[in-house]
């Protein structure tokens, strides 16, 4: 028998999910009062390079209400060719093509090893994928000097077939025909002009298109040499192989924006436009085709729809103050015009990347639904010039063991359940579908009321949180001994251009909490629980007040210990937390003090961009989000793990920490005393010289595939970057009990005091005893 851990491991490996209970409860009032709601954590498309995908269609239930797929969990009479839907119970009869199955001979679906399993749709079109670049050129020579040839670099990355497209802005926005021979020609577009897509489709000649969009004429269409229908004649959007000349000699002429900037005011720039075209420009030309409108950056938006702030450099963008004073001018427009266009490219399965490179904010959160919705990524950085850019741009076009692009394009998410569970809702980089059948419950959390989500772009290592609801009363529970079935069903356009879907089909034991409560809290996973949890308080940060939803977080976390916590009523000494609960606390307690909920000291647009991680990544990227991961180095033994507290801050350490938004390397009072030395340059000093190399080389296998890659940080004791450090570091000793740190430093012995903190901050182990009482107390 293996344990909870090797069991949810190899769910995880296997399926990409996590759930954050493994038990389920039998009835409704029973789920409710386990405080933690029974959700999932999972990727839809997770790498598994061990998953060949199937060269047929899959079989579906033929019950047209449910049309579950056939899966391993599915009764089958091998003698009548026969199959039992574990859905809906439907009796199916195999197709013909299944006629020579039996017991020894199953189709890979019914092996109970493939619980998740892919199949290419051989009938589907196969479209290229299509890229348009937007780019901003209010910046000087040398920033877009840099972003030209990452631009110029990245046309090289990309599948010859696909189709790309060229945009340009600043105070005009120009839209680049490539099929032009000997001279470049561009159309140019006020920019403080909002036009309608029948606008811009009549501007630019493309409006004559037959109804449905390109999938009529495909038929008829020649083929080219790789097999791949042409695409249609389009001046603005051509395969790669045919302008890769022409694109990279016109992205080596743009010249930064012509237009004069007197003294004391900002460059004139039409971002707001510039993406409402390029939006139009794809509606028009691949509707419900797999596209990436990939938009750069290099400050705000200053004239037309979309504008987040005026051309006065002397009055700043808004802040989180003014945004709570309700004095942020522009925003409330621009977030209406974003967010429109988020709707119109989500509903094409176009996505949205923002590339947003500047010293200061360039509305990343008026912007935000283009990214959040269509699931395109947010970068953020100083300078298109920097590694930090250049490297994750280029890690954008990541491919595969066989050569393909890790991302995949214009999904659909549909769940199927059994009869005793409900849809309560998905949170994530995604859209609600609104497709409501009878597994969709009436209770929301997140995006609910549909069964269905749309994903316009996928990459291996985005995971979706879904939460669901058993439906049965407390008086007629689910019978024991059966199993609960969640059936997810992810469509997707490959980056080959096939149509693929991939369905994963899990099953829980049911359990009644009232005699088996041990057999659930013994399923339960802490780690998943944590990452749901604080996606959903994220969710609701978004919305609500900060200090609300902080008060939501401490009732959830105070409800769970006293429902799971040993205790004798009133005797805060006698509680105790099971192995498998005893972190969940203390992710809690970093959630509480992290960048997602505390917006001081970040701008709008840096909490914008920490959420929108948050709310993508897989659960081991986002647990480090949450409490960061620090290792230590020291002449006593090998690097190790240490507590996320002021006592690991010791003088002769150096300690590692991962933020997943930052790499830091901090260097204890001595060390960094030697290091100034320069003790690491003499020859007797060697293994000085190691342990200064040593978190160096972890950091770079870090920075060498983290997506996208965080800011590296070199820092010391007393140094001034020491603070994203100390921000981190649960502060055990601070000023205020500095006499318990001065009793460690008698007899010079500072090895385990630690350096103090300078916060009003609780303290973990403060925190910890307030939680203890107030689940004890029986006044609670």
């Amino acid at each position: 028998m293996t344990t909870y851990e090797e069991y949810i491991q190899q769910n995880e490996d296997r399926d990409g999910i996590r759930f954050t209970w493994n038990v389920w409860p039998s009835s409704r009032i029973d789920a409710t009062r386990l405080v933690v709601p029974l959700g999932c954590l999972y990727q839809p498309i997770k790498e598994r390079p061990d998953l060949p995908p199937i060269q047929y269609d899959p079989v579906l239930c033929t019950r047209t209400t449910c049309r579950a797929i056939l899966n391993p969990m599915c009764q089958v009479d091998y003698r009548a060719k026969l199959w039992v839907c574990n859905f809906c119970f439907q009796r199916n009869p195999f197709p013909p093509q299944y006629a020579a199955i039996s017991e020894q001979h199953q189709p890979a679906e019914l092996i109970p090893g493939f619980s998740t399993i892919e199949y290419t749709l051989m009938r589907a079109p196969c479209m290229p994928p299509v890229f348009l670049f937007v780019v901003d050129t209010c910046m000087d020579d040398e920033e877009l000097g840099a972003l030209k040839n990452s631009l110029q670099m990245s046309l090289s990355l990309l599948p010859s077939t696909a189709l790309i497209g060229l945009i340009t802005f600043g105070k005009m926005v120009q839209v680049h025909e490539l099929a032009t021979e000997g001279c470049s020609k561009s159309y140019v577009f006020r920019g403080t002009k909002d036009l309608t897509a029948k606008q811009i489709q009549d501007m630019l000649g493309i409006g004559r298109v037959p109804a449905g969009g390109m999938q009529q004429p495909q038929q008829q269409q020649p083929r080219a040499p790789q097999g791949q229908p042409v695409a249609p004649a389009n001046r603005f959007l051509q395969p790669i192989h045919k302008c890769d000349m022409a694109l990279t000699d016109l992205l080596g002429e743009l010249q930064r924006d012509p237009w004069p900037v007197p003294q004391g005011k900002r460059y004139l720039r039409s971002t707001g436009t510039a993406l409402s075209i390029a939006v139009g420009l794809l509606e028009c030309t691949y509707p419900n085709t797999g596209a990436r409108i990939m938009m750069f950056v290099g400050g705000p938006c200053s004239q037309g729809p979309g504008q987040v702030v005026n051309d006065e450099l002397k009055q700043p963008i808004r802040s989180h103050h003014d945004i709570h004073k309700d004095n942020a001018k522009y925003m409330k427009k621009a977030v209406k015009h974003y967010d429109s266009l988020a709707m119109r490219s989500a509903t094409n399965g176009h996505c949205i990347d923002i590339y947003s490179c500047a010293l200061d904010q360039t509305g990343l959160m008026e912007m935000k639904q283009c990214c959040n919705s269509t699931g395109g990524h947010m970068v953020m950085g100083d300078s298109f010039n920097s590694s930090l850019f250049k490297q994750t741009y280029q890690r954008v076009f990541a491919r595969d063991a066989k050569g393909d692009l890790k991302m995949a394009f214009n999904g659909t998410l549909e769940i199927k359940c059994s009869r005793e569970l409900k849809i309560e809702g998905g949170i994530g980089s995604c859209v609600s579908l609104n497709v409501k059948n009878a597994s969709v419950s009436d209770s929301e959390i997140g995006m609910g009321g549909t069964a269905q989500w749309k994903l316009c772009t996928l990459t291996p290592n985005m995971a979706m949180a879904f939460f669901f609801e058993v439906v049965n009363q407390h008086a007629a529970p689910v019978p024991q001994g059966g199993r609960g079935c969640i059936q997810f069903i992810t469509q997707y356009q490959h980056s080959s251009g096939q149509r693929r879907i991939r369905v994963t089909t899990v099953a829980r034991n049911w359990a009644d909490s009232s005699t088996n409560l041990h057999h659930i809290s013994a399923g339960f996973d802490q780690e998943a629980a944590a990452v749901l949890m604080s996606r959903m308080v994220v969710y609701r940060a978004e919305s609500d007040d900060g200090p609300d939803v902080l008060r939501w977080v401490d009732r959830m976390l105070i409800r769970l210990c006293q429902k799971f916590g040993e205790y004798s009523k009133d005797d805060p000494n006698s509680f105790r937390l099971a192995e498998n609960f005893s972190l969940y606390p203390q992710f809690m307690y970093h959630l509480r003090r992290s960048q997602f909920l505390q917006v001081f000291n970040n701008s709008p647009d840096e909490t914008t961009f920490y959420r929108h991680m948050l709310m993508r990544e897989d659960l081991t990227q986002s647990l480090i989000m949450i409490q960061p991961i620090l290792y230590s180095y020291s002449f006593n033994g090998p690097p190790e793990p240490v507590l996320l507290d002021t006592s690991s801050i010791q003088p002769d350490r150096i300690l590692l920490m991962d933020t997943f938004f930052q790499i830091l390397i901090f260097h204890g009072e001595t060390i960094a005393q030697w290091r100034q030395l320069k003790y690491q340059d003499m020859p007797e000093y060697e293994n000085f010289k190691q342990l200064l190399q040593a978190p160096v080389d972890d950091a770079q296998d870090i920075l060498q595939t983290r997506f996208p890659m965080p800011r590296y940080i070199d820092t010391e004791q007393g140094g001034s970057q020491a603070r994203f450090l100390l921000s981190k570091v649960n502060p055990s000793q601070t000023h205020n009990n500095m006499y318990a740190y001065g009793q460690g430093m008698i007899g010079a012995n500072t090895m385990d005091g630690g350096a103090p903190v300078l916060t009003d901050d609780v303290s973990l182990q403060v925190f910890m005893e307030h939680l203890k009482k107030l689940a004890v107390s029986s006044t609670t």
